[in-house]
């Protein structure tokens, strides 16, 4: 063996060593490698797809929120002028529309009849007493200066003359009252309106002045609203109002009066609403209304952006690492399907615009694209700030 041959197979346990090192290097490398890969935190996953929005400003309408009452204008309380009369027909009942002068109830007029043909017989004889005395009074007056008869008869007729008129005067006062309690036995409506109550009941004898029937004065309805204290002197009387009652029916009113008065306990003033013609309007129902003092500008998300949690609105802002924060606002106006928030927002915030009822505080999102949010309605352009 040459010694070139020897040198050969003396470096190949060498080759064969470095080459299963340099493999087994490499093993271990790539087992690091998957062992480092494997224990890398896995980026978060998004909870959600939602859109965003910004705050818009608008013009939004200034209005005064109250609470009240609604009742008659003035109610009207019928009762029977005649005295110890039975009460004979009843013609109306409650909610029937009436005229000024209609017959609202009769009363049997039979006693009150004999008497007044009793009174008329008494006129007749007062007025044949009077002629005849009249007749003796002028003769007396033509003999007065022939000597005939004396002074003392001479006064006599004359002073039966004055008796004899004025016992006739006396009938024609008492049938003229006579007259006067036959017409009181028809209950007339003192103006135009609607019957809100009936306590008439037929065959009943009542004394003068009881009460028969309640009515409502022209059918007018007002809103008495209470107003705090505060917000009383941005009231006048003529501007508008919009009424809502339990049926979910809106009334327009306009204000007739401002109450000049506070409760002392509630610190509320009454004010006094006009309110329009409406099936939905009841005496006695409790409304909820708004006054319309202006407009003024605002800051505005969509409705779907604020959520009610605990008493109190949050919205949910969207950080540049996608996760949300819930931050608490105050809200104020509502128009269509905006609100307006008063405080606690950036301007320029990115807001969650709908499906934050399903996040939490923290969690990450995907935030994808959305059309343009449209103007509010009936207002000038909203513009973003």
């Amino acid at each position: 063996m040459n010694p070139k041959q020897m040198l050969t197979r003396s470096y190949k346990p060498l080759l064969i060593a470095a080459l299963a090192a340099t493999v087994l290097a490499s093993a271990v490398l790539v087992v690091r490698a998957a062992e480092d890969k494997k224990s890398a935190p896995a980026a978060p996953r998004p909870a959600l797809s939602v859109t965003t929005t910004v705050p818009q400003s608008a013009t939004l309408p200034v209005k005064i929120a109250a609470n009240g009452n609604i009742a008659a204008w003035q109610e009207a309380v019928i009762g029977t002028e005649a005295n110890g009369l039975r009460l004979a027909e009843v013609r109306v009942n409650v909610g029937d529309v009436v005229k000024r002068g209609q017959v609202l109830a009769v009363f049997a007029p039979d006693m009150l009849q004999a008497d007044a043909a009793q009174i008329k017989a008494m006129v007749a004889e007062a007025e044949a007493a009077l002629a005849e005395a009249a007749v003796n009074a002028q003769r007396a007056r033509e003999l007065r200066t022939t000597g005939a008869l004396s002074d003392q008869q001479i006064n006599q007729y004359l002073t039966a003359e004055r008796t004899a008129q004025a016992r006739l005067d006396a009938q024609r006062a008492l049938a003229n009252v006579q007259q006067l309690r036959l017409r009181q036995t028809q209950v007339l409506a003192p103006d135009n309106g609607v019957i809100s109550a009936r306590s008439a009941t037929v065959g009943a004898v009542l004394p003068a002045g009881s009460e028969l029937f309640r009515m409502i004065r022209q059918g007018r309805l007002e809103w008495r609203a209470e107003v705090p204290s505060a917000e009383l002197a941005r009231l006048k009387p003529g501007m508008s109002a919009s009424v809502s009652t339990a049926g979910g029916g809106a009334i327009k009113g306009k204000v007739r009066m401002v109450a000049p008065t506070v409760d002392p306990a509630t610190r509320n003033g009454i004010v006094y609403v006009d309110l329009a013609a409406s099936p939905d309007a009841r005496a006695g129902m409790f409304a909820r209304g708004e006054f319309t003092l202006g407009s003024g500008p605002g800051l505005t998300l969509p409705q779907g952006a604020v959520l009610l949690r605990d008493g109190f609105s949050y919205v949910l802002l969207v950080g540049p690492d996608a996760k949300v924060s819930e931050t608490k606002v105050t809200v104020g106006r509502r128009v269509g399907e905006r609100v307006e928030i008063t405080a606690g927002l950036d301007p320029k915030a990115r807001v969650v615009a709908s499906g934050g009822g399903f996040l939490s505080d923290g969690d990450t999102v995907r935030v994808v694209e959305s059309a343009p949010s449209a103007a509010l309605a009936g207002s000038p352009a909203v513009k973003s700030k």
